[in-house]
């Protein structure tokens, strides 16, 4: 039986199918994505979706659908849906859905008349290529099929009007037919495994809508181009494979490729192959080699802070430790490339921001913490000392070391950390001076800094270290700790700033932390009691001012709230270290009801994934990236990290 499942009464019923959406993606950040009943609700949906770095590196949507149409006596049944105005939903194929599931890939069962029809989808690892494979499951009167192609040709953030520019030429090729309808674009072909009619019916569909771009206050209405369609006699058990690629693909290959693809998925059967499986649609392989995480789906590049978070969890805590040492040769890279003043020569962005050397160091302590610090040594430690030194000589554009032994940084122009966001031309968080994650992983990374030393037999430098960090910790409290009992989020000249948020975890989270054993709990507490909810911590109290909990509306709404009160999956990680790391073994049944209550968020929008951020008041929907790979990394992670424990217990018994 299926892990993720559903039947025909949930399926039909387009108030609560349409909210479900099935992602699918390869190495090289192409993606098929719909909702499960296959009614694309926003621009980024498409069966086909491709970087195009010869273009403009951005994802383009080549195809956005196929409507497949079953023939029978003369009669047509067309199994496709699109949204057109006045709340029209045409030609209305979710009512002929039996079940959907998705094991190793999407399935969807058909059923017209005697008719059983079944579709699965493959997005094939390496090349941009989608193959979907119909079966003729029963049949009691010879039956055809008519796939009708939605061509848009066009970036994933923009829409398509109908235009004369438009190349109509249609070439063909085995088995079906290419088209490449604007310059720059690569050509589509477009085929299927078995002989087949292709029939030119050129046509515009106007008016097709998107109303999820309509909640989020943007153009929602496109046309699509349908060059014609393909049509083919099929047999009862037979099978037949329609392939769609920036290549051609040769016909008898189809079946083959098909196999092997599915064959080395990994199986979402339970809640920690669901996560794994989510995991791997971020990791990136380019043409030079070079590998990344990307941040999330479907909009999202690869941003160096979300990389080195979400990596640890991505990948060890997915019991593939080479992937991690093969992403971060990219990320080392980058890492010195930036502070040795050189170009990055490669792909990851805002490397400049000021705490990413600090998540750098932090993800490198996670490696030490699966291997060991000697295996850690050898492989990373020159490059954590040649960070650590640039810090402290100042070489950071905007990350002073101050002679409290505290780090500064200037964030009233621009975000200097993970909360982002910008209104007016200005950060609507202004964090500015010293912040107190920043900190909290300075004081971190020195001490697992002087380990490292240590262990490369820098004693001199250890020492130095160790001893910088015995006036961080002074300081640390001085300046961050108040008299309620819970850490202020910032400090700079400013009158202080009382808000309570959740930055403030790391100082208990981190494997050293600057506070004492009751000084973390307190801390605890606070976070505990105003910011945990069961989707993430908010980044804002309830009590505070300023509070706004629903990430909705257009975008200077969404704005306001992304990080004034909504719920991010990605803070259970530190929450929960920080709680096992307070109450130790007797915190582990709550860590698992948080982390399982995670569990039902699989089946609902992103299937098989995690949003990247929820409501923080109830019912908490899942709201911005459909996939977000911080989301994913560290519920992996502290759900592994949580499973180890259990694992000691259980060795001692």
């Amino acid at each position: 039986m299926s892990y993720l499942k559903f039947d025909k009464t949930l399926m039909i019923n387009l108030e609560q199918s349409l909210s479900k959406e099935m992602l699918r993606t390869n190495k090289s950040g192409a993606y098929s994505y719909s909702t499960i009943v296959d009614c694309n609700t926003r621009k980024y949906n498409g069966l086909l979706v491709v970087p195009l770095p010869e273009l403009d590196g951005e994802n383009h949507v080549l195809v956005s659908s196929l409507d497949t149409t079953v023939i029978q006596h003369g009669s047509e049944f067309n199994l496709g849906i699109h949204k057109f105005p006045g709340e029209s939903y045409s030609p209305k194929g979710h009512k002929y859905i039996r079940q959907y599931e998705c094991d190793a890939n999407p399935s969807t069962i058909y059923r017209v008349g005697g008719v059983i029809l079944s579709k699965e989808l493959i997005f094939v690892s390496h090349e941009n290529r989608v193959l979907i494979k119909f079966t003729l499951l029963e049949a009691h009167s010879p039956t055809r099929l008519r796939f009708k192609p939605f061509l848009a040709f066009r970036r994933a953030d923009q829409l398509c009007l109908e235009n004369s520019v438009l190349d109509k030429t249609v070439e063909k090729v085995d088995n079906g037919v290419k088209m490449c309808l604007y310059a720059g674009y690569p050509e589509l072909s477009m085929q299927l495994s078995h002989k087949n009619e292709f029939v030119s019916a050129s046509n515009w569909y106007k008016d097709i809508e998107y109303p999820k771009e309509q909640e989020r206050g943007y153009a929602f209405h496109e046309d699509q181009y349908v060059p014609g369609y393909f049509e083919v006699a099929i047999k009862p058990k037979e099978s037949i494979y329609f392939s769609a690629g920036t290549t051609p693909l040769a016909p008898r290959r189809m079946k083959h490729l098909f196999e092997e693809e599915a064959a080395i998925r990994t199986p979402r059967d339970n809640f920690t192959n669901c996560l794994k499986n989510a995991a791997y649609q971020f990791y990136n392989k380019h043409d030079d080699g070079q590998r990344y995480i990307l941040a999330g789906y479907p909009w999202f590049k690869y941003r160096a802070r979300d990389m080195f978070i979400a990596l640890p969890g991505c990948t060890i805590a997915a019991k593939d430790a080479g992937l991690f040492t093969a992403i971060m040769k990219t990320g080392i890279k980058a890492v010195r490339n930036f502070i040795e003043g050189k170009p990055l020569d490669c792909k990851i962005t805002e490397i400049d921001s000021p705490d990413v050397l600090l998540w750098f160091i932090r993800a490198v302590q996670e490696y030490a913490r699966h291997a060991s610090i000697e295996a850690c040594a050898a492989e990373y430690g020159k490059v954590v000392l040649e960070v650590l030194d640039f810090i402290k000589r100042q070489g950071h554009p905007n990350l002073f070391l101050h002679e409290n032994g505290l780090l500064y940084s200037n964030g009233k122009d621009l975000p200097v950390s993970w909360m982002n966001s910008m209104q007016y031309g200005k950060p609507l968080v202004p964090r500015s001076g010293y912040l107190v994650e920043f900190n909290a992983l300075w004081y971190n990374d020195l001490l697992f800094g002087a380990e490292l030393a240590v262990t490369l037999g820098k004693t001199t430098v250890s020492d130095a270290y160790v001893k910088l960090t015995e006036k961080v910790k002074v300081s640390f409290n001085k300046v961050f700790l108040n008299s309620y009992g819970y850490l202020f989020d910032y400090v700079n000249d400013d009158p202080k700033d009382f808000s309570v948020r959740p930055n403030m975890i790391f100082a208990v989270a981190l494997e050293h932390s600057p506070l004492e054993r009751m000084q973390q709990k307190s801390v605890l507490d606070f976070v505990t009691k105003e910011l945990l909810t069961p989707k993430g911590l908010r980044t804002l109290s309830p009590k505070s001012g300023g509070y706004n909990p629903t990430f909705e509306g257009n975008e200077e709404q969404r704005t306001r709230a992304y990080h004034q009160g909504t719920a991010w999956p990605w803070l259970i990680g530190p929450y929960l270290e920080a709680y096992l790391k307070v109450y130790k073994f007797s915190g582990i049944s709550f860590a698992q009801r948080i982390i399982y209550g995670f569990e039902e968020e699989l089946a609902d929008r992103g299937i098989g994934t995690i949003s990247e951020l929820f409501d923080g008041n109830p019912p908490y929907r899942g709201r911005g990236g459909v996939s977000y790979a911080m989301s994913v990394g560290e519920i992996l992670r502290i759900h592994r990290l949580v499973k180890n424990m259990i694992n000691t217990i259980d060795s001692t018994i």
